[in-house]
């Protein structure tokens, strides 16, 4: 519970430094058997990357350091409570804990709002706001055959 809550305020100061760094207010750190793996702010303005979010670069830093994309023995602490996108790569990465601080709510009163993901991801292609097209028959299914047939294949 310590290393938590200390791990937490890393994650806070990270997100905090990020604000004078010109970087968004977010901070993340992941840590495996009570120490940290990796750490990471925001710096989505800076590196003209709408990826480049605090959990993001902290996930990336990990598996790099661990030569793994299997993190299903790490935590990820965050300053807030992760984006749909961040959550997204939390599920991938295998991670099965997350402590946060801040929620989504105060994201949203600080002008970071993503309600209309969470309302979007739900709905079908066709009825999002972002136009969806898919050309089933242009042979995307036939690489999911070869994938399936290809006996060197790491499942993830």
């Amino acid at each position: 519970m310590k290393d938590e809550l200390s791990f937490l305020q890393q994650a806070i100061a990270l997100a905090k430094r990020s604000i004078m760094n010109g970087g968004g207010p977010f901070g993340a750190v992941v840590a495996r058997n009570g120490k940290i793996i990796a750490e990471a702010n925001n710096v989505v303005v800076s590196s003209h990357d709408p990826t480049a979010h605090a959990e993001i670069l902290a996930i990336r830093k990990a598996s790099a350091s661990l030569k793994s994309h299997d993190l299903s023995d790490c935590v990820i602490y965050a300053s807030c409570e992760p984006c749909p996108m961040c959550l997204g790569a939390i599920y991938w990465s295998g991670i099965k804990r997350v402590v946060y601080a801040a929620d989504r709510k105060n994201a949203a009163a600080a002008g970071f709002n993503d309600g209309l993901i969470y309302d979007e991801i739900i709905l079908n292609p066709s009825e999002r706001k972002v136009v969806f097209i898919q050309f089933s028959d242009a042979g995307g299914e036939e690489v999911f055959k070869e994938w399936d047939e290809y006996e060197g294949k790491i499942p993830y």
